[in-house]
């Protein structure tokens, strides 16, 4: 058995910084990761970071009131204002830890146009941002000395006495059940995107953290806001950065038009995330896309400009599209990318349950709402991720570890022994998930219906009942992946059946939450956040709780 003060589970942006902040506190901080730190999905954030500079003439009441705008109203004012207002302090502190951001012909830190806001505020290293501050943040835990176990995985959190009192995890190499007891946990451990296919997410992005809170009780909210990237890989899903339109990138529909002048003629191509979507999604379904897609193109820009700042999605459109976006329009279609929703947390990242924390894209403080701006993401990491790290230093000054032992893990060792006990001709994990993606992107994509959710959720009722079935035929101990796979896809259901109940839930369309059957706002009835729960029978439970709101009424939402 294993003891630190604080555990944080993935070692992404989030769980790094909130790592960080911890142990420069003076409390004992550990990081358990199922891959190597540098490996985390937040390698692939591409476009830049988000922060209000005052010596820009930038103010970071614009920043949340557009933010708020994107979320349709939806995110809570007063978690924004802590993100935009803390934007600036954190961008500074990552370049004063070494990352070197891209500069302008004067030697300011450099920045660039995203989706939904009327003022360059994106800081950025080429097309690769994620990539840089992850390093940077990796290097900074290792100069404290913070123990990772890394390609380690998270089975379940110990509760003690209605408290989390730390995780059963399975080192990967040996096959081997320990427990690590821990006063606080701050699960920082990434999106689900997984659950759809395709999606612009890595493979490990299976939901673990989103899951492993749901299965203790704590509520996850807002689910049923996943965000569809306008710029994705038809072949693949791979994320094309807005950092191309954030650069003047064009969209043109078959006939050669800029169309989205006619869905929102002021910002155009840099409307949010949202818009963008549902204009290309329109385009496709009503004729004018090219083989179920709409073009981006870029030639314009010149190759100079295409190397210097988008030089990764160049050779994207090479390798997975067959097109050198400097010579000829690349083809792309809205994909799944990002969960808005997650674990519900307050400002400082606490969750229901005493001694559990939440941060990053497994949390919902909520600073998203219904859509999230491009270049949020990153700030809400490193701004949350913080937060989280401050407080639960403050939490385990006074707490003592939970009287458990290795008898913790006892019930996951069971678990696991009975699934690889099954034998004989059943089926494989592979062909449930891929059926749970495309069931998923089928039916809870850019447009919903009601048909279309109880479609999606009878046949979730049917893949749960396979996935029981599921055979590991891999018995072995060593990194035996079919059984990681496997353990994965638990997960990844679960989350799947709280977005679809949030999905059901909501009455209304909201920002990503787009109904063909319900296509009008509703802020009389549905100005609310939705929260499943999971009781301790078994069964599932729905709740609400009101939107914040600080400064910016509802108002009409247009680009």
């Amino acid at each position: 058995m294993y003891e630190h003060d604080v555990l944080v589970i993935g070692a992404g942006l989030a769980g790094m910084r909130a790592a960080y902040t911890a142990s420069q506190n003076g409390v004992d901080v550990a990081v358990v990761s199922k891959v190597y730190p540098v490996r985390s999905h937040s390698n692939a954030a591409q476009g830049g970071i988000n922060a209000a500079m005052t010596d820009r003439g930038d103010a970071w009441e614009d920043h949340a009131f557009e933010t708020v705008k994107g979320s349709d109203y939806l995110a809570d004012q007063d978690a924004v204002e802590i993100l935009s207002s803390e934007a600036e302090h954190e961008v500074i502190s990552m370049e004063h830890m070494g990352v070197i951001f891209s500069r302008d012909e004067e030697g300011r830190l450099a920045t660039r146009a995203f989706g939904g806001q009327s003022q360059a505020r994106t800081f950025f290293v080429a097309d690769f941002t994620g990539q840089v501050l992850l390093h940077v943040l990796h290097e900074q835990i290792l100069r404290l000395g913070v123990r990772v176990y890394e390609e380690w995985f998270v089975l379940s959190l110990i509760m003690e006495e209605g408290e989390c009192a730390g995780a059963v995890v399975m080192e990967m190499k040996t096959g081997d059940i320990h427990v690590i007891r821990a006063k606080a946990v701050i699960i920082a451990a990434g999106g689900l995107g997984r659950a759809f296919e395709p999606s612009t997410n890595a493979l490990i992005c299976t939901g673990d953290g989103m899951a492993l809170a749901y299965q203790v009780g704590a509520p996850l909210m807002d689910m049923e806001m996943v965000q569809y990237h306008p710029t994705t890989l038809k072949s693949n899903g791979a994320l094309l950065s807005e950092a191309a339109r954030g650069e003047g990138a064009y969209l043109l529909n078959s006939e050669g038009q800029r169309f989205m002048e006619r869905y929102a003629p002021n910002m155009m191509e840099l409307a949010s995330r949202d818009v963008v979507s549902r204009a290309e999604q329109t385009e496709i379904n009503e004729g004018r896309g090219v083989d179920g897609c709409v073009l981006l193109d870029v030639r314009h820009l010149g190759e100079k400009v295409i190397d210097e700042k988008l030089s990764q999605i160049r050779q994207l459109g090479i390798d997975f599209a067959g097109a050198d976006m400097a010579h000829e329009p690349v083809p792309i279609r809205p994909g799944m990318h990002y969960q808005m929703g997650g674990i519900k947390t307050d400002v400082d990242g606490l969750t229901n349950v005493p001694g559990l924390y939440a941060a990053g894209e497994t949390a919902c403080v909520s600073v998203h709402g219904g859509n999230r701006l491009g270049a949020n993401s990153l700030l809400d990491t490193l701004v949350f991720g913080r937060r989280s790290g401050e407080h639960a230093v403050d939490f385990v000054k006074s707490k003592k570890h939970a009287n458990i032992d290795d008898s913790a893990a006892d019930p996951d060792r069971e678990q696991i022994r009975a699934m690889l006990a099954r034998d004989g001709g059943g089926e494989l994990f592979g062909a449930v998930r891929r059926e749970l993606g495309e069931t998923m992107n089928n039916h809870l994509a850019v447009y919903r219906d009601e048909e279309g959710m109880r479609t999606a959720f009878e046949k979730l009722s049917e893949l749960r009942a396979r996935y029981e079935k599921v055979v590991v035929h891999d018995k072995g101990k060593v990194f035996n992946t079919n059984l990681i796979f496997t353990l994965e896809l638990g997960f990844m259901l679960d989350c799947a059946e709280a977005i679809i109940l949030g999905a059901l839930e909501r009455k209304e369309s909201r920002g990503a939450h787009t109904r063909t059957d319900m296509p009008d706002r509703d802020d009389e009835n549905w100005l609310k956040h939705i929260l499943i729960s999971r009781t301790e029978d078994g069964e599932t439970a729905v709740d609400f709780l009101p939107v914040k709101i600080t400064q910016w009424q509802p108002q009409v939402r247009s680009y």
